[in-house]
């Protein structure tokens, strides 16, 4: 997993007004959720543009006033009509202990069911992982190349070492649909038998 600099102050005036205040500098109110405590904190629109705004996932090091700490992002509140950053809640991590993470699917190869005319569509674009985020990958990469035609490759199908995938085990992740040229040439073969 890629890492992310950020710097954050820490935030004593709280309540609608003193956040109010915050939005109107461009600054976002930040929760760093740890064991025991949650830490407020603010941060700049600017400096979090880049690891809201991407479909890549980060380890974020945090910078409290020369404090560092791990993190990963947990949450993220847009403004519902000009889809700003209202709010970031951020969760301190550490080596030994797991998190669930969503992250990004890739799918490999070709497979047999688009050779045959039919048509790969993703279901899920990221899945849910649990693990030591120092063991979470970029992405997940699933192979396809063995998914025939009307075929589905589901959660439960899926194994990584090190990785426990949390969503549904019967949750559809890819799946070869048939396209109506398919479904016509499965048509005509079977009336030519």
């Amino acid at each position: 997993m890629k890492t992310y600099q950020l710097s954050a102050q820490p935030r004593t005036d709280l309540g609608k007004k003193a956040t109010k205040a915050l939005r109107e500098q461009n600054m976002i109110p930040v929760v760093l959720n740890s064991n025991a405590k949650a830490t407020n904190l603010t941060v700049s629109q600017e400096a979090v543009r880049k690891l809201i705004y991407t479909p890549e996932i980060f380890a974020i090091e945090l910078d409290i006033n020369g404090e560092k700490h791990n993190a990963v992002l947990k949450d993220v509140q847009f403004h519902p009509v000009k889809d700003t950053i209202l709010h970031i809640d951020l969760l301190e991590v550490s080596e030994d202990k797991p998190v669930v993470v969503e992250v990004p699917v890739k799918l490999e190869g070709h497979a047999e069911g688009v050779k045959a005319g039919g048509k790969l569509a993703l279901s899920m674009k990221k899945l849910k992982v649990r693990a030591p985020y120092t063991a979470i990958p970029e992405r997940i990469v699933v192979n396809v190349d063995n998914l025939g035609l009307g075929k589905t490759l589901q959660v439960g199908e899926l194994h990584y070492d090190g990785l426990e995938l949390v969503n549904a085990k019967n949750a559809v992740v890819c799946a070869v649909q048939l396209t109506r040229a398919a479904r016509g040439a499965a048509a005509a073969a079977a009336a030519g038998k």
